[in-house]
């Protein structure tokens, strides 16, 4: 049986899906690489082939009608063999050194007495254009290389949570939690690191710089302009990630204040790029969006409502959303996304 299975959503990735699968092709045989090709019209059905040919053990392709980056994930998921997996999007690639001990780690726990639920590494913003990289780590909130539990967790900052590049999930766990992302959606990244959050009891930080995080494509889903337009599925995203909040019924207190922070992030990321949409329309489905939470949540809602992103969010009048724009491009500037 496999160690990892890397599921690589594509779609239109002629240009740039190589990169991306000859890093995970140096894994071996421990890895199972599952290039999912999304209905796409360039070459990328055919480069998938290829790579299947002439890899046979290690990478499969599968073909699909198009049905968004969720539905290429649910696919890989459905796919999977490997008793861990994890998501490497087309334009992004892996750290060779950093690779060989995240599979090191992985089968290091295979044989221990506790079940690794989730392993946590660093990523890397490839932004085009950047001369200095910003890394995302975690090494001041989280216990470095030992197997840890939501009560070693220690304070994450608002500008540092989890993401889909930083998290590798035990492939039965995303399957009993009944992870399914939704199809034709953009931004899911985030519901497939949210969901399965209140399954997951022992962690591991593994403090290297695997995933390369390429950003600063004019089409990218993170690019600004491209959320703008696409700021409905970021609402249903969002929407989703309340639901979950509430349904969970979390006990643990650290679990709860995690997914709270993150929850509160997402929220405020739509909530500004409805207000830099500028429109009235825009406006009022940010108004949709605060009420949503609190018909669903009213105690949630008064967290993040009067909390200190969700104050600055909705100041009130244009001199309000005026200020509320200036900070959130101080700490774009600072985290370097988008």
């Amino acid at each position: 049986m496999k160690v990892l299975s890397v599921a690589v959503p594509c779609y239109n990735s002629q240009e740039y899906m190589e990169k991306c699968i000859d890093s995970l092709l140096k894994g071996g045989e421990e890895v199972e690489i599952l290039i999912v090709d999304d209905g796409s019209k360039d070459n990328t059905a055919a480069i998938a082939d290829a790579y299947a040919e002439k890899y046979p053990t290690i990478v499969k392709a599968v073909h699909q009608e198009n049905g968004g980056h969720g539905a290429a994930v649910n696919t890989g998921l459905k796919n999977a063999t490997g008793l861990y997996f994890k998501v490497v999007d087309s334009d992004d690639w892996v750290n060779q050194e950093a690779y060989e001990k995240v599979l090191d780690t992985l089968e290091h726990h295979l044989r221990g007495a506790d079940t690794l639920d989730m392993l946590i590494s660093n990523f890397v913003y490839e932004k085009e254009g950047a001369t200095r990289k910003k890394v995302m780590q975690y090494r001041h909130s989280l216990p470095k290389e030992e197997l840890f539990h939501w009560d070693q967790v220690g304070h994450m900052p608002k500008g540092k949570y989890i993401l889909m590049h930083s998290v590798i999930y035990r492939t039965q766990l995303l399957r009993e939690c009944g992870l399914e992302l939704p199809e034709h959606t953009f931004y899911v990244d985030n519901l497939f690191v949210y969901e399965p959050l209140p399954y997951v009891k022992n962690m591991y930080y593994l403090d290297v710089n695997f995933y390369r995080y390429f950003i600063g494509r004019d089409d990218q889903s993170v690019n600004e302009k491209v959320m703008i337009s696409r700021i409905d599925q970021q609402i249903k995203v969002n929407e989703i990630m309340m639901d979950v909040f509430k349904k969970s019924n979390l006990r643990h207190r650290a679990l709860r204040k995690y997914m709270l922070s993150y929850l509160d992030i997402i929220t405020t990321i739509s909530s500004i790029m409805l207000i830099r949409s500028g429109t009235e329309e825009a406006l009022q489905k940010k108004a949709d969006l605060w009420n949503y939470l609190k018909n669903t949540d009213k105690p949630t809602y008064r967290r993040l409502r009067y909390g200190l992103l969700g104050r600055s969010v909705n100041l009130p009048g244009k001199g309000g959303r005026k200020i509320s724009v200036t900070g959130y491009k101080i700490c774009q500037k600072f985290y370097g996304f988008n």
